[in-house]
């Protein structure tokens, strides 16, 4: 009998809770099912015991050490700048990390692998706020601030919080098949499984943040019909305001232009849509932008790539 797959959390005082337990959550949930587990999931920190995260709540782990499979190193705001003094860890990390199957970080966590010396000439993504920090802090690497989760060779970073549990499906995806993730995705009750391609900014939960009613819903009705008219008239009506006063205020409550604002709705479903594989045209339809030459020239302005080298990309086999 081959070993369980080793999955070791590292945690430290202060650390963000969901950075921890979200992960766990889906590598545990693989091994429901089975004959015997797939992954053993461990939870690591400096010195083992109880450690306490963010929000007070504590965990129980072992301490570092071990040769894992899997190293996934937590975020935290509060307790990072201590866990990044210790030498300790770090030269655990520099000992574990090249000798594992893959190694990456949830959150700030990437600085933990940056200071190590493990993200030089690697892609990597963090938390939203910290991106900044990270890419002035650790030139050698490059920063990725608009993407959920990155893959770089063996290197698996994510942004914020979540989208531990997003990477970690993934993870499950490539062991184990899309089947598998999405049977977990389900008994997690989650919306969608979201690609790791995906924003950090979504148009929707910006607007949601920011936008006062009628906003708020017009945009969820956007979303629903983006195959329909959405010029400034339509959507002006749909509001219950005159033109000129629908274009001020949707821009203000926004940041962006009501064309701007539409596209950028258009070509996020656009890339769910070539992720899934189907044709140009059928896209450009369903996400109103009429025909597959108008969803190129768009495609290609806002990411840089032509859709068919990103479907290439991102197409489930």
């Amino acid at each position: 009998m081959t070993r369980p797959h080793q999955i070791s959390l590292l945690a430290y005082e202060g650390c963000q809770l969901l950075d921890v337990t979200g992960p766990a959550a889906v590598f545990g949930a693989a091994n429901e099912g089975r004959d015997r587990p797939f992954y053993d999931v461990r939870i690591v920190s400096p010195d083992g015991g109880a450690v306490t995260t963010n929000c007070g709540v504590a965990v129980m782990s072992h301490p570092i050490g071990g040769r894992p499979d899997t190293l996934l190193v937590a975020g935290g705001s509060r307790g990072l700048k201590a866990a990044l003094a210790r030498e300790d860890v770090l030269a655990w990390l520099r000992k574990a990390a090249p000798k594992a199957k893959r190694f990456g970080s949830v959150c700030t966590g990437a600085f933990m692998l940056a200071a190590a010396g493990l993200l030089d000439g690697k892609r990597v993504a963090t938390h939203w706020a910290s991106c900044e920090r990270l890419a002035d802090r650790f030139p050698a690497l490059t920063v990725d601030a608009d993407a959920l989760y990155v893959v770089d060779g063996k290197v698996w970073t994510s942004a914020g919080v979540t989208t531990g549990i997003d990477m970690a499906l993934a993870l499950v995806e490539a062991d184990l098949g899309a089947a598998a993730a999405n049977l977990i995705a389900r008994h997690f009750v989650l919306y969608a499984r979201r690609p790791g391609y995906q924003s950090q900014f979504s148009p929707l939960l910006q607007a949601q943040t920011n936008a006062d009613a009628p906003f708020a819903a017009l945009i969820d009705w956007m979303q629903d019909n983006l195959d329909k008219p959405l010029d400034v008239p339509a959507l002006a009506q749909w509001a219950g305001l005159s033109e000129r006063s629908f274009y001020r205020k949707f821009t203000d409550a926004t940041g962006k232009t009501p064309a701007h604002f539409v596209e950028g709705l258009r070509l996020d479903a656009a890339r769910t849509l070539l992720a899934k594989g189907l044709p140009l045209k059928a896209i450009a339809g369903r996400v109103g932008l009429r025909s597959s030459a108008r969803l190129g020239q768009a495609f290609e302005r806002r990411f840089g790539m032509a859709p068919s080298l990103f479907r290439e990309i991102h197409a489930s086999p």
